[in-house]
């Protein structure tokens, strides 16, 4: 527990710094989008513990960089979002594809792809679309400036979804071996996959 407690912790902490200090600002209007590189390590958060484990720490991570930035008034938004991918690669990845087993290079391969796309395919329609009615309904937001802003974060949000399946594929497919040869490497069982 203690290592699966360390190891959320660190990929929050990534996740924050892949939102904080490596994003590119988009301004529209009074507002602004980002592309960014925290979704990478949410997505490897549910790879490596699972989607309950790594969505927490995903969701932690990236609230705290909404709310240390100026984007805190998303934060609410980003923490359901960020758990839902983290729960949607977890599914894929642990309950259906088991990749915390011994399998094929191949195989994990394909399933992490999938796993990472799937959480990603989420967060692409449910970006902007949650995006425009918590700035519509809940900020007050005047609704041709939620609406564009929401077409524009669709533009954002398909270009991290991206990154992230590349990135979060690639550093799993790299991890995994060092982390199971090191005793780090935790195998996901079904209560929190």
């Amino acid at each position: 527990m203690t290592t699966k407690l360390a190891q959320a912790a660190l990929l929050a902490a990534l996740c924050y710094i892949g939102f904080q200090f490596f994003k590119f600002d988009i301004p529209v209007g009074t507002e602004k989008t980002a592309i960014h590189f925290g979704n990478t390590f949410c997505v490897l958060g549910a790879l490596l513990l699972g989607g309950v484990w790594g969505g927490l720490a995903g969701a932690v991570g990236m609230t705290i960089a909404d709310l240390t930035s100026d984007y805190v008034t998303y934060a609410p938004k980003t923490f359901l979002l960020k758990l839902c991918i983290g729960l949607i690669v977890g599914l894929v990845a642990h309950k259906i594809a088991k990749i915390s087993e011994e399998h094929k290079k191949e195989y994990l391969m394909k399933w992490t792809i999938l796993a990472s796309a799937a959480g990603m395919v989420f967060n692409i329609i449910a970006d902007p679309i949650v995006g425009y009615f918590y700035k519509r309904y809940l900020l007050g937001m005047q609704a041709d400036l939620a609406e564009t802003l929401a077409k524009i974060t669709a533009i954002a949000t398909v270009v991290n979804a991206l990154t992230s399946v590349a990135f979060a594929t690639i550093l799993y497919l790299a991890l995994r071996p060092v982390m199971i040869k090191s005793n780090l490497f935790l195998r996901v069982d079904k209560k929190n996959a």
